[in-house]
């Protein structure tokens, strides 16, 4: 059982497994939604031929990748407000200038300035 569990390019994936946190590398649009739907909806994951079995998975890690990938899904569960967690990090290659930090999602959302 995971309670961290990623959705990420291979070496991203590869930093993550050292510090004893799964994940699964997707290869394409309709990998990432099958993939992300198995892990919210049936809790569970293929990986390598093998099952993991993902009920107690409190946080899913996406990169900004797989979530421009996923797109509409994600913005449904996110909505929705049910575990797991889903955050977003960047790629290796950078974060894209259209997605928006979370500092500054609350700076905008409420006015005030997070130090």
């Amino acid at each position: 059982m995971a309670e961290i569990f990623a959705l990420a390019e291979e070496e991203i994936l590869i930093g993550f497994g050292m510090i004893g946190i799964k994940g699964k590398a997707v290869t394409g649009r309709e990998d990432a939604i099958a993939t992300f739907r198995s892990i919210v909806q049936n809790k569970t994951c293929t990986i390598d031929g093998g099952t993991v079995e993902l009920s107690d998975c409190k946080m899913l890690i996406l990169s900004e990748d797989v979530s421009d990938m996923i797109g509409e899904e994600l913005s449904e569960w996110q909505l929705s407000g049910a575990f797991p967690l889903v955050v977003e990090i960047p790629p290796l290659s950078g974060s894209s200038a259209q997605h928006t930090r979370i500092v500054d999602a609350v700076r905008q959302a409420i006015g005030i300035k997070i130090q």
